[in-house]
């Protein structure tokens, strides 16, 4: 494996991207949120400035249903904001690296903060779908890291502390501004799994002895990314179905979206409160 070859090309890539960004979008936002799938229609509840599809800026292609495959710089809360709406993941045949590009691209470009969301399956009976959680640790089960072969810029971590992956002030936020609007945000741990066949029913039980509470087939790597480039980051959770053996539902993907779309609502709100408090 040429591992320096294939850094130089992705360090390039990266800094296209940048690039790219700062052409389309000039300054850089007060933060970037990246939209998990089905969660698309956050961004009607915010002003849209102008949206630039992904593979323009050189990301890779979505081809997920729910993931519309777009950048879309709108004002939400007072705040300049960057939505990503067109992550990819590893199942669809793309390595770590171009998963995490965007977050790169973003860390290289100054955004202050980077806001994950996802849909995720509940390993718990009281943690019903429709629920918004917090994300406070996970649990990396996809077998793989975007840090392979050491940093690809100087100012990048070579053994980030993946306990401070999600930070703690924009945790406090988020908690702050899900009660301002009257919601729960229970706290979750996420276990990611690499996908895409959803889990078994005894995966599920282990998961469960594990620790987790929900599992998932994304945001770790963007987590583990962010973290090595000191881009502060943190994650909410939307609950879109129960695991196998939790709930009797076959777990569909079409049900999943379903389930975002409606809980999107609750997202768009927390988000639209902690970025009008800065």
């Amino acid at each position: 494996m040429d591992v320096q070859g294939r850094r130089e090309r992705e360090r390039g890539a990266v800094e296209r991207v940048r690039g790219a960004l700062e052409d389309a979008f000039g300054e850089p936002p007060a933060a970037l949120v990246t939209l998990g799938s089905g969660l698309g229609p956050v961004v009607d509840a915010a002003h849209v400035v102008r949206a630039v599809p992904t593979v323009e800026l050189g990301l890779p292609a979505s081809t997920v249903p729910g993931h519309a495959g777009q950048a879309i710089c709108a004002e939400l809360g007072g705040r300049r904001v960057l939505f990503l709406s067109g992550r990819v993941h590893r199942y669809e045949g793309y390595d770590l690296d171009a998963c995490v590009r965007y977050v790169r691209a973003a860390a290289r470009w100054g955004v202050p903060r980077l806001i994950l969301s996802c849909s995720a399956g509940s390993v718990r009976p009281d943690l019903p779908p429709g629920t918004l959680t917090l994300m406070t640790d996970h649990i990396n089960l996809m077998a793989e890291t975007p840090l392979l072969g050491g940093p690809l810029f100087e100012d990048e971590a070579r053994f980030p502390d993946a306990s401070r992956a999600h930070d703690p002030g924009l945790q406090s936020a988020l908690r702050e501004a899900a009660a301002a609007v009257g919601m729960d945000l229970p706290d979750a741990v996420y276990a990611a799994l690499p996908g895409p066949a959803y889990e078994t029913a005894a995966e599920v039980r282990m998961l469960r002895i594990l620790g987790a509470d929900l599992v998932g087939m994304s945001t770790v790597p963007e987590l583990l990314a962010a973290r090595a480039m000191d881009l502060r980051a943190c994650a909410m959770a939307v609950v879109s179905n129960y695991g196998a053996g939790v709930g009797t539902e076959e777990v569909d993907h079409a049900a999943v979206t379903e389930v975002a779309n409606r809980t999107a609502k609750k997202l768009a709100s927390v988000l639209e409160r902690v970025l009008a408090e800065g």
